[in-house]
């Protein structure tokens, strides 16, 4: 499933302050896939691919620096990651462009939620966030249905 999200964030005036006139609008799509060739089950291995889209629809040039993710497993367990950028880039995307990656999460149990937000700057190095809305990632049900029968 693709979910789309538009995130508005205060632009900046002249003299540095936040503009509420002037939004930056940016829109963010996920699209997690089960991956079974990379997963096992059998040893706790649950591997996802997930493709994201950031889409720039504001009129001024943006940056990506930085990412945190919040990933859940159906556990409760919380993993936090920060890191540089994404896939090893620190994109610029132009106005009306977006940036598309696919990166790879992998978890002890069958199900899980990610969740987070970008740092971000535009070329006069404002810098501001923007929220990675969550999204699911769920093995086929028969599997996860056997995880939690061993759970209980």
């Amino acid at each position: 499933m693709v979910r789309f999200y538009r995130l508005c964030c205060a632009g900046f005036d002249s003299d540095g302050d936040i503009d509420m006139k002037k939004s930056l609008s940016v829109y963010v799509s996920s699209q997690p896939s089960w991956v079974p060739e990379q997963s096992d089950p059998v040893h706790r291995k649950f591997v996802w691919s997930y493709e994201i889209t950031i889409k720039n629809e504001s009129d001024e040039i943006v940056q990506l620096l930085t990412r945190y993710w919040r990933i859940t497993d159906m556990t409760g367990k919380i993993e936090e990651i920060h890191g540089t950028g994404v896939v090893g880039l620190q994109p610029l995307i132009k106005p009306d462009k977006q940036f598309v990656y696919v990166s790879y999460c992998q978890l002890l149990t069958p199900q899980g939620t990610m969740e987070g937000y970008y740092g971000m700057q535009n070329l006069d190095e404002k810098h501001f966030n923007v929220e990675i809305p969550k999204f699911i990632l769920s093995a086929p049900s028969s599997i996860t249905q056997s995880f939690r029968s061993k759970l209980h």
